[in-house]
């Protein structure tokens, strides 16, 4: 704090119980109080509860007894990129600044431009940033939600629903997304928790967004339910490998990841499960080192994430690996093979 002038903050806003927990990015904003200088320029990057940016870190940065807009600049300025894509995104992707005056948005976007190629826009508010970028997050769990409904359907009426969604997305307006085991990571899930503190506040009810994060909450269930449709054998004697532990394809990031609530969802009903993931460095009592672990007399097969490294087209070795008590068969939550359902060399593969 002593050798710099700019400090921009990351600090989430945890979620314990639906509610989000403010104490991390209280105890850093303290830290930076305590060494706020005259003229130095804070940006906050965290996704927040709407209006936290006025309403919370503004009186802590000014118990510093400096005051913004006059002593030191504040600005709002969402974070937007992918994990995986960060580097590109960084400088690809449009910002969104807001300032708490004309000086402090000046000096965002100057410090934001260092990396930024792409346009940054200005907002009228931090108000308005904080709510577009939980707007941003909700609305592909919106769009999520939908496509799983449909997928159900489409199951049940024996249709594709990836060829379906191929189909609908030919139109001009319309952008679905694809379905999956459920929604992980730490932004998508927590974003309404965000959103519901502040319109719990303002007697706002959310009945829409509020269905559409249960519909993704219970895609796990669904997922199970499909395992025990193909069971030979009764679930405390059958045995799952699972493909992929990660939030999403190409991840190393469980955080709120859907296949770790299928997993515990499979083990409650008392099914024994092995997990292989190479691109996940944290170790569970489930956890396998290779693939012939994972496949290795299972019953079934779960694929949650697509990673490298993991060979989804093995068929020699889960035709001699997996048990032959009852006829084998792989779930497919990621459109590994095509989103279709079919049976190759005596191993059934079902779809979503």
């Amino acid at each position: 704090m002593r050798e710099c002038t700019s400090i921009i903050i990351t600090v989430g806003l945890p979620v314990q119980d639906g509610r989000p927990q403010s104490y991390p990015l209280g105890e850093c904003l303290r830290s930076v109080a305590a060494g706020l200088k005259r003229g130095d320029l804070v940006v906050v990057r965290s996704t927040l509860v709407p209006g936290y940016t006025r309403d919370f870190v503004l009186p802590i940065l000014e118990s510093s007894g400096l005051k913004a807009g006059r002593d030191f600049y504040l600005a709002y300025s969402s974070e937007r990129i992918a994990e995986g894509r960060a580097f590109e995104e960084f400088e690809q992707m449009p910002g969104l600044v807001s300032g708490i005056d004309g000086e402090s948005l000046r000096r965002a976007k100057e410090l934001l431009g260092i990396v930024t190629k792409a346009p940054l826009i200005e907002a009228s508010s931090f108000e308005a940033v904080e709510l577009a970028k939980l707007l941003e997050n909700i609305s592909r769990d919106v769009n999520i939600a939908m496509v799983n409904e449909m997928a159900k359907v489409s199951k049940a009426m024996g249709l594709n629903i990836f060829e379906i969604i191929e189909l609908a997305n030919t139109h001009k307006r319309v952008n679905l997304l694809y379905p999956g085991p459920g929604v992980g990571g730490y932004c998508i899930p927590n974003a309404l928790h965000y959103l519901a503190a502040r319109a719990e506040s303002l007697g706002v009810p959310l009945p829409l967004l509020e269905a559409a994060r249960n519909v993704n909450e219970e895609m796990p269930a669904y997922v199970v339910s499909l395992v025990n449709r193909h069971l030979p054998v009764p679930p405390a004697a059958a045995r799952i490998g699972v493909l992929g532990l990660a939030m999403k394809d190409y991840s190393s990031d469980t955080r709120c990841s859907p296949a770790l609530k299928i997993v515990w969802l499979l083990e409650r009903s008392g099914m024994r499960v092995k997990a292989f993931d190479p691109a996940v460095p944290e170790r569970y009592p489930f956890s396998v080192d290779s693939l012939a672990e994972a496949v290795e007399g299972a019953h079934g097969l779960l694929v949650l994430a697509r990673q490298e490294g993991i060979d989804y087209e093995s068929w020699e070795l889960f035709r001699n690996a997996m048990s032959r008590d009852g006829r084998p068969f792989i779930i497919d939550t990621k459109r590994v093979y095509g989103g279709r359902s079919f049976e190759r060399d005596g191993i059934l593969v079902d779809s979503i």
